[in-house]
């Protein structure tokens, strides 16, 4: 075992150390009697070292410090900003009352930041209702786009083509081949290739009447919809509704063939079921 000099600088460390961590100085330093600790006896020091610092400062810290803990349950970040909020109205509350220079300053400073940013995410969350029930001009999207004009017979896209930029049609008649559908001025065209597997149209679009159009591409596209969460909303409002567009006619089409079958089968009983192609 290594001998310590104890006149030497380490030893009087260790001797040091070895006489403050003895278990009954501990003890009598914390205000108990080593020969009579009971845990009635450690609650009812708790309870006098409690009061004894109870002050106006020291409640505002408390109340500070319990509202900072409850951000930290918080899932969503408006009630996690309110309750930062309050928070921070506490402790800038103490800082006054406690002449804590430090914390006043830190506080105050964190203040209008956290109000910013909560004004910021209301009116994000404003915005979002808003596109979600389709009230989003799409005026605010033509700086992006750029003008295309397109004669009669034209195909803009075809199905299966890699899809690149959507359309805004502005003027002249689209029709969708697959379906037969038209497409009038004012309507978005190919936004479902933004959001299909590799970027592939699903329909077929030419022009039957000379128009034009304003085409924006998907990278801009996507640059938009990570910035601007109320044209993410609407984008995704919109392809949503293609989509179940297209279920609802797949669904007439299903019944109006079962229609027709049932029909043949009463009319000409045995005989071959045609399948439409």
């Amino acid at each position: 075992m290594l001998a310590v000099d104890p006149d030497s600088t380490l030893g009087r460390i260790l001797n040091f150390i070895g006489q403050n961590l003895k278990v009954d100085k501990l003890f009598i330093d914390m205000g108990f009697d080593p020969n009579h600790f009971t845990w009635d006896a450690v609650f009812h020091r708790v309870v006098e070292i409690a009061w004894a610092n109870v002050n106006l400062a020291n409640m505002l810290a408390l109340v500070g410090a319990i509202f900072y803990v409850a951000t930290l349950m918080m899932r969503t970040i408006v009630p996690l900003r309110v309750i930062g909020i309050i928070s921070i109205a506490f402790f800038i509350a103490y800082g006054v009352v406690a002449g804590a220079v430090s914390t006043f300053l830190l506080y105050l400073l964190s203040l209008p930041i956290n109000v910013i940013r909560l004004r910021q995410m209301l009116s994000l969350v404003k915005k979002a209702r808003m596109s979600a029930q389709g009230d989003l001009s799409m005026d605010w999207l033509r700086p992006y786009m750029t003008p295309r004009r397109y004669k009669k017979d034209d195909v803009l896209f075809r199905k299966g083509d890699v899809a690149n930029e959507m359309f805004l049609t502005v003027t002249g008649k689209f029709l969708v081949s697959e379906i037969g559908i038209e497409v009038p001025p004012g309507r978005i065209m190919g936004e479902l290739g933004f959001v299909a597997p590799k970027n592939k149209r699903t329909q077929t679009v030419k022009c039957v009447e000379s128009g034009d159009v304003l085409t924006i591409t998907y990278e801009t596209l996507l640059e938009l919809y990570f910035q601007n969460p109320e044209f993410g909303y609407y984008l995704l409002s919109l392809t949503s509704e293609r989509l179940l567009q297209n279920v609802s006619r797949l669904e007439g089409l299903v019944e109006e063939y079962k229609t027709k079958l049932d029909q043949q089968q009463i009319a000409q009983p045995g005989a071959p079921i045609s399948v439409p192609r």
